[in-house]
C-alpha cells in the first residue's frame, strides 16, 4: 500500500540525482517510492530490481537513475521520506489535541492515534522500517538512525513538557519512554493489520489509550498482588 501522499515539487524542476531529503518530489518520484516500497516488502531489498521497480511504476528504467542515483539511494530516500511524514503526523496530532485545550497525555493519545491511521494506510513501509531497524550492518544505516531520531524526538518533546507541566513524574527517562511508545504503535500496528484486520482502528485504539493511560498517566489501579 502506498505511502500517504503530499505535495513535495520534484525532479523536474532542477532537482538533481539522490537528492537530499529536503528536495521536491513530483507525482514520477512518489510512483518510483511506492513501487519500491511495495516490491521490497514482497520480496526483499536484494531480489528487488531497479528493473522492476520501473516496471511496476510504469516508467523507463533510465527515469529510475535520473531519480536516483542508485537503488540504494532510492531505498534510503523512501525510508526517509516515509518516516518524515510519519513524524510530522504525529506532531500535527500532538499539536492539535493541546490547541483544543488537552493535556500532554491527551496529546500522546493523539499520537498513538494518529500513528494507527498512518500504518493502516502504509503497512509496507512500516514493515520494512520495523525490519531494518534490527539490521547493523547496512550501507544505510546512518540514514535510518537520523530518520528515527525525528520520529522518536516528536514523542520525546510531548513527554518533556508533560514532565515540565507536572503531568508525568520528573523521574520519566524520556527518551527510553519516547522509544517504547513509539515501538508500541509500531508493532501493535504491524501485529494489527497482519493478525487481526478484523478489528476495526478504534478497537486497537482503544486498547492502546488504555495501556498509555494506566501504565505512563498514572490513571490505572494497580495489577492485584
Amino acid at each position: 500500500m502506498s505511502v500517504p501522499q503530499v505535495s513535495r515539487g520534484g525532479a523536474g524542476d532542477g532537482t538533481a540525482p539522490g537528492a537530499s531529503p529536503g528536495a521536491r518530489r513530483t507525482p514520477t518520484r512518489r510512483r518510483l517510492f511506492d513501487a519500491a516500497v511495495t516490491l521490497i516488502a514482497e520480496q526483499g531489498f536484494s531480489a528487488t530490481t531497479v528493473d522492476e521497480i520501473a516496471d511496476r511504476a510504469g516508467v523507463a528504467k533510465g527515469t529510475v537513475y535520473y531519480n536516483f542515483a542508485s537503488k540504494n539511494v532510492l531505498y534510503e530516500e523512501l525510508l526517509r521520506d516515509g518516516i518524515d511524514l510519519l513524524a510530522d503526523s504525529l506532531r500535527q496530532a500532538a499539536d492539535s489535541a493541546t490547541a483544543r485545550g488537552g493535556t500532554r497525555i491527551d496529546a500522546l493519545d493523539a499520537m498513538i492515534r494518529a500513528g494507527l491511521d498512518f500504518i493502516a494506510c502504509s503497512p509496507a513501509l512500516i514493515q520494512l522500517y520495523v525490519a531494518e531497524l534490527w539490521r547493523t550492518n547496512r550501507t544505510w544505516r546512518a540514514t535510518l538512525t537520523s530518520v528515527r531520531g525525528r520520529a522518536q524526538s516528536v514523542v520525546e518533546a510531548v513527554l518533556r513538557e508533560a514532565v515540565e507541566a507536572g503531568e508525568l513524574s520528573g523521574e520519566l527517562d524520556i527518551p527510553l519512554t519516547a522509544s517504547a511508545l513509539l515501538g508500541m504503535v509500531l508493532v501493535a500496528a504491524l501485529d494489527w493489520q497482519s493478525f487481526q484486520p478484523d478489528r476495526s482502528v478504534e478497537e486497537v485504539h482503544a486498547a492502546l489509550s488504555r495501556l498509555l493511560q494506566g501504565r505512563v498517566g498514572g490513571g490505572g489501579q494497580a495489577p492485584p498482588a
